[in-house]
């Protein structure tokens, strides 16, 4: 992915991203004409309904926790706080995220058995709620 000029490789920022104790898979995509980042996380369920249940949210089960508006808001700042620790740059962090409640699987499609990300796939799987959450900000076109 480039960015005005600047390689990200989403790798490097999924394997810093994946130390946030809330996330327990991470896939990051950038567009080109775009100057930010984007994320489909998986959130690690163990550790939200443990969050959830400390917060007093009223939740019934882990599909309907990662709906919840706080959560987001949440590993928002872990990531953040992430980004900046391990010294990952502003066209680097990732901005806005959507939360997957089902894992990413080969079974799925969306790992290969080795469990690598399949990007192509999982661009296309969640091709909506990346441009939705493009939609929320500027792009560099609109700007020129």
């Amino acid at each position: 992915m480039t960015f005005s000029g600047e390689y990200v490789a989403a790798e490097k920022i999924e394997n810093v991203l994946i130390q946030v104790p809330h996330i327990g898979q991470v896939f990051v995509y950038g567009d080109s004409y775009q100057s930010f980042l984007v994320a489909v996380v998986v959130p690690d369920e163990e550790v939200v309904m443990q969050w959830i249940a400390k917060k007093g949210i009223q939740k019934s089960n882990f599909i309907e926790s990662c709906r919840d508006p706080s959560l987001k808001t949440e590993i928002l700042g872990q990531i953040k706080a992430c980004s900046k620790k391990n010294g990952l740059h502003g066209f680097e962090t990732v901005r806005d995220i959507y939360i997957e409640h089902e894992p990413f699987s080969d079974v799925n499609g969306l790992v290969t058995p080795t469990f690598k990300l399949k990007r192509p796939q999982l661009k296309d799987r969640y091709e909506t709620e990346i441009s939705g959450m493009y939609s929320k900000f500027p792009s560099i076109e609109s700007k020129l």
